[in-house]
């Protein structure tokens, strides 16, 4: 019974689905039909508009046809004038190629003056650059000139000032030391011959005297000491004279070497500088 009643509902839908299927056949025909009937609509729209389109073009194609006739006769006409004109002008070239090489070779050395113009061009540029800078290195070098001459103008003012107050002081010095030494050896001089009177004055009284040996010692022993005393003196008066020979020296060295810095030789002085020498030299 189940069976039977499952064959016939699937009777009863095969029935269906047959109908229905037929029933969407029926439909796409018909749409298929229509859309067949407006593609030939428009197949039969479109071949007529093409065939107008080609109708004109083949018409303008034959105007344009006889219009290239027309115009390849004027071209054969003019290229009958260009052939004469050409084999005048073949003519004019074969009159014109010599002044043509001849202007080639100027044109040649043109090229080679323009190459030697560049490289003439480009030094100048370089010497115009160098020029710059050598006057701004001439206007330094003015200005340090300048300022050189002005500081040489003092400092010969300078110079000249120190000259005459160097000069005047070695002068007074000289005269001092002169005068000085003078006092110094006339005073050593007495001194000397001073102590030799003495001397003979005492040996004179010795021999005189006829003192007893005692006696004699002790007056012996004080002349000594006098006569260590005096030699004394006369050592100290040497060294105070060594000392100033050697001040006076060392300050005519001085000068020489100040003379010398500033640039002033020696024997513009005018006069030649003493040059005391030590005692015992």
């Amino acid at each position: 019974e189940m069976e039977a009643k499952y064959t016939k509902k699937m009777q009863a839908l095969r029935d269906e689905m047959d109908l229905r299927r037929k029933t969407e056949i029926h439909e796409l025909e018909e749409r298929k039909n229509t859309q067949i009937s407006e593609l030939m609509g428009n197949h039969e729209g479109a071949f007529g508009a093409i065939k107008n389109y080609y109708n004109d073009i083949t018409a303008k194609n034959l105007t344009l046809i006889n219009l290239l006739k027309e115009q390849v006769e004027d071209l054969k006409k003019r290229e009958t004038v260009l052939e004469k004109e050409k084999a005048d002008v073949l003519l004019q070239n074969k009159k014109l190629t010599e002044p043509l090489q001849e202007a080639q070779e100027q044109v040649a050395e043109l090229q080679k003056k323009l190459v030697h113009y560049n490289r003439d061009k480009e030094a100048l540029m370089n010497s115009k650059a160098h020029l710059k800078i050598t006057q701004k290195e001439l206007k330094d070098l003015q200005w340090e000139h300048e300022v050189l001459e002005q500081r040489f103008s003092k400092v010969q003012e300078e110079r000249d000032e120190l000259y005459q107050k160097f000069t005047k002081a070695i002068n007074e010095v000289q005269q001092k030391t002169g005068f000085k030494n003078l006092l110094l050896e006339r005073k050593l001089k007495g001194l000397l011959n001073l102590l030799e009177q003495k001397e003979v004055e005492l040996s004179e009284v010795i021999t005189a005297s006829n003192l007893d040996p005692s006696a004699l010692s002790l007056v012996s022993h004080k002349l000594e000491d006098v006569l260590n005393s005096k030699n004394a003196t006369i050592h100290e008066l040497q060294i105070q004279l060594a000392r100033v020979c050697k001040a006076h020296n060392d300050m005519l060295q001085t000068f020489e070497a100040k003379l010398t810095a500033f640039g002033i030789p020696v024997d513009n002085l005018g006069f030649q500088p003493l040059s005391f020498p030590f005692p015992g030299q």
